[in-house]
This record gives structure tokens, C-alpha cells and sequence, in this order.
């Protein structure tokens, strides 16, 4: 199933059993599981899970921490490197402002929010603002896995990170959630795709709720189509088994809008599908 769990942070605000239940439920589906800088589970714990696994990275004020979480996720047997580059400061999010953050834990940094700290405010304690695409180049020297680039929302980025020896580009405006009025990623991923032209594989997520939805990323040249939300709401409810029945549901959504386009195979999905 053309269909992989984006990264997203803090598990243990949804369930108990945090990012261990969506990265099992992964696993036993066959999809690719994105673990997140900001985990409530340390990495190495997540990787006992299996299956397929990447790791999703910001980039660290600290450095060393930055290369020390690199190196901990390649041990562990994670086989590509997500680096978001969306998020030199965190979005303006009133409701986070209006009624605060609960109690975040960052166990791949050692580290807990202070009583009262804002996520924002943890960003800007931690994720370095000022990463350029000579950084970028320096990370990818220091590994061989894939280095998948996301948050790209144009043609013309989508053209550098393949120049700068991007595997992928993962087409994400981090949920609507950093800048008012952007694209929604359905709406730009035909440029990027059109940017990239082979030479690197594109994944799109964003507003994906149901099968439908995979299958129109797919005819518009996503390789892979990412869930967010629908994730953490599985999980809220039933944990692992939560989880993997929401990918059950996606996969029966994602075959019966296949069989009624008329697209026997994901690579019979074509743009000439979208209105």
C-alpha cells in the first residue's frame, strides 16, 4: 500500500502506549513508519517495533546533538533520513497561545519542557533557525541512507534539494499549521513533480482523511501519500488496534476508488483522473 504514518510529535499526549502502538500497527501493515525528533519514546525503543522505518529530523541549535541523534537512528536500523525544513520558528498557533501546551517530553533529547513552556518556546530553545542548504549538504555527507527533504511547497525548491542529492521530496505544509494562507499540497504538488521529473521520488501529505484522497495524490505523481491526524485520532481511540484499522480503512477506500477509476494498478492512476 502506497501509503506511509508521518511523523508527528508527542504520542503520549494521545495513548499510553505513545508512538510504540502506530509504529507497530505500521509495521504489521507493511508501510513505512516516520518517528519523530520530538517522540515521546526514545528512538531505539520505537525501532524494536520493525518494519519499515525512517527517522524524521530537526536540526538541533546543538550540533553534536544533531549528529548524535544521526547516528543513534542509523544504528537502530533506520533506513532514511526525513529532515523537515519547514520550521525555523514555529507557526503562530492561537489556540496554543490562548489555552497553553500540556507538559512536553523530548526523549531523543534528554529533555523535558519547563512548567509552563510553550511548544513554540521549546522550538525556539532548540530547532535551529538559520539552516541553510550548505547544512544540508554537510548532514548528507555524513550518511549514506536516503535524505528525504520536507516541507518543500515549489517547483523551483523541489529543483535544488534534487541538486542537492535529495533521494525525495516530501511535499508538506506541516498540516496548515505554520503559515496562514498557504497551498493546500494537492494544489502544488503537480509543480513539484513536475520540478523533480524522475529524478528523485515525491511524497505528499496534508488533509488526507480518506482512501480517495491517496489515490488523488498518487494520480498527480506522489510516490507515497502520508497520514497525520487520522493517525493520532486511531490511536486516541484504540491504540495499536486503533491504528490499524484506520489503515484497514485506507486501503479498502484506496482499492474501491482505484476499481472505480478504472486504475487495476497505483501506476494506472494518471493526472487525467483530477479535475
Amino acid at each position: 500500500m502506497p501509503v506511509g504514518v508521518a511523523p508527528t510529535a508527542q504520542h503520549h499526549l494521545f495513548h499510553p502506549d505513545a508512538e510504540l502502538a502506530p509504529a507497530r500497527a505500521a509495521a504489521a501493515a507493511g508501510v513505512p513508519f516516520v518517528a519523530s525528533t520530538m517522540s515521546s519514546i526514545r528512538l531505539e525503543e520505537i525501532a524494536r517495533a520493525g518494519g519499515l522505518r525512517w527517522m524524521q529530523l530537526y536540526v538541533q541549535q546543538d550540533r553534536i546533538l544533531t549528529e548524535t541523534i544521526m547516528r543513534r537512528a542509523i544504528a537502530a536500523g533506520y533506513e532514511a533520513l526525513v529532515v523537515t525544513v519547514d520550521t525555523p520558528v514555529l507557526g503562530r498557533r492561537e489556540r496554543d497561545l490562548r489555552i497553553g501546551s500540556p507538559r512536553q517530553m523530548y526523549a531523543n533529547l534528554g529533555d523535558i519542557s519547563a512548567e509552563g513552556e510553550t511548544l513554540a518556546d521549546a522550538a525556539k530553545r532548540l530547532i535551529d533557525p538559520r539552516i541553510t542548504w550548505d547544512d544540508i549538504d554537510g548532514l548528507r555527507s555524513m550518511t549514506s541512507l536516503p535524505f528525504v527533504l520536507k516541507g518543500i511547497m515549489t517547483g523551483a525548491d523541489a529543483a535544488l534539494a534534487v541538486a542537492h542529492g535529495a533521494a525525495a521530496v516530501w511535499v508538506s505544509n506541516h498540516g496548515g499549521r505554520q503559515l496562514d494562507r498557504v497551498p493546500a499540497t494537492i494544489d502544488v504538488l503537480p509543480e513539484v513533480v513536475d520540478a523533480v521529473a524522475g529524478r528523485a521520488e515525491v511524497y505528499v501529505d496534508g488533509g488526507v482523511r480518506r482512501g480517495l484522497d491517496v489515490a488523488l495524490g498518487l494520480a498527480l505523481g506522489a510516490r507515497c501519500v502520508f497520514l497525520g491526524r487520522p493517525i493520532l485520532y486511531a490511536l486516541t481511540c484504540d491504540g495499536e488496534r486503533g491504528v490499524a484499522a484506520a489503515l484497514r480503512i485506507i486501503e479498502a477506500e484506496l482499492a474501491n476508488a482505484m476499481a472505480l477509476l478504472g486504475a487495476p494498478r497505483v501506476k494506472d492512476l494518471e493526472r487525467s483522473m483530477v479535475v
